[in-house]
């Protein structure tokens, strides 16, 4: 294969620059002992493998096994009977993972790849390669980030229904093109939000984060952050993934719609008198 894998994001490219540009921005970072850089071959060799877990009647979580490249994601398989998306590629993928997600896509197959924003493109043509060369959806404003292009990159931006009742949609934050998925059917027809970390759902699973960047803790602004909760409190959801494992199992656009309040608040002083 004639591509390298950055080890910290998990990011493919066409080269190896002297450092990741993605590691490199104030919202990710670099080790410091430096860049490193891999290939899906030695992934392989050193046992890398992919963990398949289901979320719930047509969500599958996927994750790298064990956790030898990228920063821990996981990535989700959304299946319909009209099709899957691959949301949030991982950063390795071998034929067995291939064939899973084929196994579990079903006769439509996976229709599209496609990533909340930069640090979780992973090996995304890769994976597209394997599927059959279907579409790679990047955000028309994060186009710029894409270090391995290719022919079945499609940018898009605004709104883009993937499937029937599956729509990508671009409140924007964290990144200008950031993204979720609006999965009408899931939780039982009560709607799921995938929502990267766009919206970051927190540890006490009542709570969510609108954050710049996680690892070096820059916060988004409380207008943005109640931006965000407008944007996709259009849609229903009683559910929300981030792309880990952090999950808001229930009344989840409430959640999303009161922590927005909240981080407003806080941003402007409201509690500064707990401090």
């Amino acid at each position: 294969m004639s591509f390298s894998v950055c080890a910290t994001c998990g990011v493919e490219h066409d080269s190896r620059p002297a450092v990741c540009a993605i590691c490199a921005d104030e919202r990710q970072w670099v080790p410091a002992d430096g860049q490193r850089w891999t290939t899906l071959e030695e992934l392989a060799a050193a046992g890398a493998g992919v963990a398949f877990a289901e979320l719930e009647a047509g969500l599958w979580g996927l994750t790298v096994n064990p956790a030898i490249v990228g920063i821990g994601q996981q990535c989700k398989l959304l299946v319909t009977s009209a099709g899957a998306l691959l949301w949030d590629p991982l950063a390795f993928v071998d034929d067995d993972a291939v064939a899973r997600v084929q196994e579990l896509a079903g006769p439509a197959g996976v229709v599209a790849v496609a990533a909340s924003h930069p640090h979780m493109f992973g090996v995304q043509l890769e994976w597209s390669r394997r599927l059959g060369d279907v579409p790679v959806l990047v955000s028309r404003a994060d186009l710029d980030w894409v270090a391995r292009p290719g022919d079945a990159l499609e940018d898009w931006e605004g709104e883009r229904v993937v499937l029937p009742g599956v729509t990508l949609s671009q409140p924007g934050g964290h990144f200008p093109g950031s993204a979720v998925v609006h999965w009408a059917g899931g939780a039982n027809g009560r709607g799921v939000l995938l929502s990267g970390d766009t919206i970051f759902a927190n540890p006490d699973r009542v709570s969510v984060s609108f954050m710049r960047s996680y690892p070096n803790r820059i916060p988004l602004s409380g207008r943005v952050a109640e931006r965000i909760a407008r944007h996709v409190g259009r849609f229903a959801f009683e559910r929300l993934y981030n792309n880990f494992d952090g999950v808001i199992p229930r009344d989840a656009r409430d959640v999303v719609i009161r922590s927005a309040r909240r981080h407003r608040e806080w941003t402007e002083g409201a509690y500064d008198h707990l401090t």
